[in-house]
């Protein structure tokens, strides 16, 4: 893939993944625009399927959608509103450690800066962009297993490791997509461009994609 052939490839995502829905995440932050409620769905999302993530948020979030309101629920509490997400216990104690942080270093705000969220225990890369982009809209990337999968796959990039992918989008993708690819590709990922039989021969961005590491069968 040519790296200018990334606007047409986007323009063809735009209108395929309309047909799926969105991310838990992203429906979580389209509803309210939230940056709290954005960065706990997206702890909640992690080792999760979105039809689990999606109603664990919405039971919790009606026990609590505030740090001084979550540290006010017990840990059973939240465990019992969240299960069964992944690591449903470890979550539920981080989600309490956070809040603490907030009310006492942050007024109870998240705040919009990369390098204070990573420094929240249990938030890595992913989360940290998830909540600048969704939760503020401000640039910034956010890179997990299906946009790392297919932007290498494509051959619009080389790399090792998500954190690599960021680093290598940040230099190559255009700033109009950096709010958008993850939407786009974790959708498209889990819809169609599989990690294993991806279905390329109804897919529309074959004509520009160099399906790296696609097994053919003949």
């Amino acid at each position: 893939m040519k790296e200018d052939d990334i606007h047409v490839v986007m323009a063809g995502l735009d209108e395929v993944v309309k047909q799926w829905p969105s991310p838990a995440v992203t429906i979580v932050s389209q509803r309210e625009g939230n940056p709290f409620k954005v960065l706990v769905s997206c702890i909640l999302s992690l080792r999760t399927q979105d039809r689990t993530t999606g109603p664990a948020s919405e039971r919790l979030f009606a026990l609590a959608d505030t740090p001084a309101a979550m540290v006010r629920l017990s840990k059973e509490d939240i465990e019992k509103a969240i299960y069964p997400v992944g690591f449903y216990r470890t979550k539920a104690e981080q989600i309490l450690d956070i809040c603490r942080l907030l009310l006492e270093r942050y007024g109870g705000r998240v705040p919009d800066d990369l390098d204070e969220l990573l420094a929240f225990k249990g938030v890595g890369r992913k989360t940290a962009n998830l909540v600048i982009t969704l939760g503020f809209g401000k640039p910034g990337i956010c890179v997990d297993t299906h946009v790392h999968r297919i932007c290498n796959r494509w051959g619009y990039i080389r790399t090792k490791t998500p954190e690599q992918t960021e680093f290598a989008l940040r230099r190559i993708l255009p700033h109009r997509y950096w709010l958008v690819i993850n939407d786009y590709l974790v959708t498209f990922g889990q819809n169609h461009c599989t990690p294993v039989s991806p279905r390329c021969s109804t897919c529309v961005l074959v004509p520009w994609c160099d399906r790296v590491g696609v097994v053919k069968h003949r």
